[in-house]
């Protein structure tokens, strides 16, 4: 004799079989997109690189616009980026590289292009103006001074990272 208390109905093993048939593919369809978005967040990110630009002995005291590219990385498609800066020495013999983004509204600086300003980069947009070390100028529409690329110094070259903010410079 059997205990049918026990027993399934065929009812209960069809919609059993089912749910667990629909649960495996949804979460089948689901895993993938979870990954997608959840796999640039485990990467991490990297040190800053340093890309070589120049030549140490190559620098003077007059701001020289040189341009430099990187490897970009977003999502899964990688670039190379192109970037510039103002690189010089200051009169404490230090070198300064400066990036040319304004930051008032991220127009493009140049280096003592009006003659109604000399020895200044000036912001063609706004007037914006900064003195040589990239400090900005009272009454002018930049809030803070031209941000300043991070640097090393290897066998005589001149290696720039990321641009930083200066800001109380």
């Amino acid at each position: 004799m059997t205990d049918k208390k026990n027993q399934v109905s065929r009812r209960q093993f069809l919609n059993y079989t089912l749910t667990g048939v629909g649960g495996f593919m949804g979460a089948a369809m689901i895993a993938p997109m979870v990954g997608f978005a959840v796999d640039p967040l485990l990467k991490g990110e990297k040190e800053t690189d340093f890309v070589y630009v120049m030549d140490v002995d190559e620098i003077t005291n007059e701001p020289q616009r040189k341009t430099f590219s990187t490897d970009q990385v977003d999502g899964w498609y990688e670039s190379q980026a192109e970037h510039t800066a103002w690189i010089f020495r200051t009169e404490e013999d230090e070198i300064l590289a400066l990036s040319p983004v304004c930051t008032h509204l991220g127009c493009v600086v140049d280096w003592n292009s009006n003659e109604e300003y000399p020895d200044q980069f000036y912001c063609p947009c706004h007037d914006g103006r900064y003195n040589k070390l990239g400090e900005n100028l009272p009454n002018t529409p930049p809030t803070e001074p031209l941000h300043a690329y991070e640097y090393r110094i290897e066998d005589g070259k001149l290696l720039l990272g990321k641009a930083k903010s200066r800001k109380g410079a």
